[in-house]
């Protein structure tokens, strides 16, 4: 057999695992197969500059579209995909479900529980909304400074509001539009309460808004929120296909694992 034909019909038996990443538990997943023996390649969307690579490989870009997905789930031989993108990342999670169908290939998803699932912040002043356009209408009457922590994208929304001033907090600088009183944050978690606390004190805000990312590494945040009594406009998650889902780094482990047994 050549070398050609040895390299297939190794991909074939072997166990090659595609994550859908760029979270936290994106990184820690991969490092644990990695670590138990499992061929991982940890898919990055590209968006962010200079980002926290996992252990395995690394594919960083989109893949075209759904079609596309599932000829490279089969080019590829991936034997299972775990979906531990960003709870906002609907895109591409739709695109997976629809694809691992296509290739016959089993799929999990990944996903940490929302902040307003845990009981720990039932006492926080939640003001939820379904869109950055929402959220950016609910600003109006709630306070004229605003600590705005939810991400690059979509701030156009908040363009219009030239009456209030903002605290924009993101990891790459931002692109116009823009409200015109605007202070930029470059910053990356995870954060610790104290210094959100004084953040928060230091530019009077009056008014956090955020997505409902859940985890602990921008939940300071909240801790810091709840202390000054601030409410809080929360961009609920858009809706995903319907999955097998868990919220634990151990469980979606013992699941790849479990699609190995089965093959």
């Amino acid at each position: 057999m050549n070398p050609a034909d040895l390299q297939v019909a190794h991909r074939a038996t072997a166990r090659r695992v595609l994550v859908l990443g760029g979270t936290a538990e994106a990184r820690a997943l991969a490092a644990e197969l990695v670590a138990g023996g499992v061929a991982v390649i940890s898919s990055l969307a590209g968006r962010v500059s200079a980002p926290r690579l996992p252990e395995g490989e690394v594919r960083i870009g989109g893949f075209g579209g759904p079609e596309k997905l599932a000829a490279w789930l089969e080019r590829e031989a991936i034997t299972a995909v775990v979906d531990a993108t960003h709870p906002f990342a609907e895109r591409i999670g739709t695109s997976a479900v629809r694809a691992a169908v296509t290739a016959g290939v089993p799929l999990l998803r990944l996903e940490r529980p929302g902040w307003t699932g845990e009981r720990e912040w039932d006492d926080v002043d939640w003001r939820p909304v379904d869109s950055l356009a929402q959220a950016a209408a609910a600003l109006p009457g709630l306070g004229e400074r605003v600590f705005l922590t939810s991400g690059r994208q979509g701030l156009s929304e908040f363009a219009s509001l030239s009456g209030l001033w903002f605290l924009l907090r993101c990891v790459d600088p931002p692109e116009p539009p823009l409200p015109p009183r605007i202070k930029v944050l470059l910053s990356r978690g995870p954060y610790r309460p104290e210094s959100e606390l004084a953040l928060l004190r230091e530019h009077r805000i009056d008014v956090l808004v955020t997505k409902d990312s859940g985890g602990s590494m921008t939940s300071a945040k909240l801790v810091a929120a709840r202390r000054l009594g601030l409410p809080v406009v929360l961009v609920r998650r858009p809706p995903r296909p319907e999955t097998n889902t868990v919220t634990s780094v151990a469980d979606a482990a013992r699941w790849v694992i479990e699609q190995e047994e089965q093959r």
